[in-house]
């Protein structure tokens, strides 16, 4: 009797392992980590699929991807820089999935080989913190030439661009700001690490700190800035006069993921769902989707000047690779 019962209680056990497997799906994110949750226990009350996610930076997502190339922990990535989803791509990280939730989606933001969708567009701006400047007695910076002044040693912030594809497009940036001269870029680059007090991980973070006067200036994108402003920071945000690049927020399915039913079914709940762009929208995104909302605070890459930005390239990982590598033997290297 007592045997029949042990197997009984095995059987219930591997049962609900089961039924739990069937409806739970592992993700990495690269979205701010309150939006994710919010965007996530959207689509469990809907569909009844827990989404059990890690918030890692773009350049940690790829990093983690690579380290578990054999043995995937997670399905799908939703959120984070394209350009890292590129680079995921061409290291064979992410696997292609033709949702027909994408028609929306014009082709300029997605793959051509379905690898990756794009969600939303940003453009890297500055952002200052008012009160903080005029204590320092600091003017607001209009440009990118702007922010290798003396006035700024020490006041401006940034992300890292090993683990921050917000901060990766801010080199390839410059790069195209100098016309594609790598030496120019790099130039300017040393010049203005010089008036970097540190580079963090998260590319958001810079902008947290300036919304609480930890520090003057920092560069980071648009709408992470505008979130700050309305919370009630007493910031400014300046779109540089010279130009700008920009983010094409992007999601893609983990090749060899265990949960590929459910975050194909997720892949599609986001892209096609009026509550997801809902979402998506009181963060003050721009999504890319035909007939998306917009929220009238955000700040789209129609209203300023941006440089001619291509992804393909940006994203591939031979320049990435040697991008990177240049950044880390001239400027990281004395960090």
């Amino acid at each position: 009797m007592k045997r029949k019962i042990g197997l009984l209680l095995v059987a219930l056990t591997v049962s609900a392992s089961l039924v739990f497997a069937q409806n739970s799906v592992s993700a990495y994110t690269t979205l701010e980590e309150p939006l994710a949750k919010a965007l996530f226990e959207q689509f469990t009350k809907e569909t009844g699929i827990t989404v059990n996610f890690v918030r890692l930076s773009g350049g940690e997502a790829v990093a983690r991807m690579e380290a578990e190339k054999a043995n995937p922990q997670a399905s799908i990535w939703v959120g984070g820089v394209g350009l890292d989803h590129i680079t995921a791509k061409s290291k064979g990280l992410t696997t292609p999935y033709k949702s027909r939730a994408a028609e929306n989606t014009p082709a300029q933001f997605k793959d051509p080989e379905n690898y990756w969708v794009g969600l939303y567009v940003g453009p890297l701006t500055f952002v200052i913190n008012l009160d903080r400047a005029k204590e320092l007695g600091l003017p607001t910076p209009k440009s990118w030439a702007d922010l290798l002044k003396p006035e700024y040693k020490g006041k401006i912030r940034m992300a890292n661009p090993n683990t921050s594809g917000t901060a990766y497009n801010v080199l390839t940036t410059i790069r195209y700001i100098y016309n594609g001269d790598e030496n120019k870029a790099f130039d300017y680059l040393k010049k203005l690490d010089a008036n970097i007090d540190q580079y963090t991980k998260s590319g958001s973070a810079p902008g947290k700190s300036v919304a609480i006067g930890e520090i003057p200036i920092a560069i980071g994108y648009a709408h992470d800035q505008v979130k700050l402003k309305v919370e009630g920071a007493n910031v400014a945000i300046i779109p540089p006069a010279e130009g700008t690049g920009y983010e094409l927020a992007s999601m893609s399915l983990i090749k060899g993921g265990k949960d590929a039913v459910n975050a194909k079914k997720l892949y599609d709940w986001i892209l096609s769902s009026k509550e997801a762009q809902k979402i998506f929208t009181q963060w003050y995104v721009v999504l890319v989707a035909k007939g998306a909302e917009k929220h009238p605070m955000a700040l789209s890459i129609n209203e300023i000047k941006t440089v001619n930005q291509d992804m393909a390239w940006d994203g591939d990982k031979v320049n990435k690779d040697r991008l990177l590598k240049r950044w880390n033997d001239e400027i990281g290297v004395n960090r």
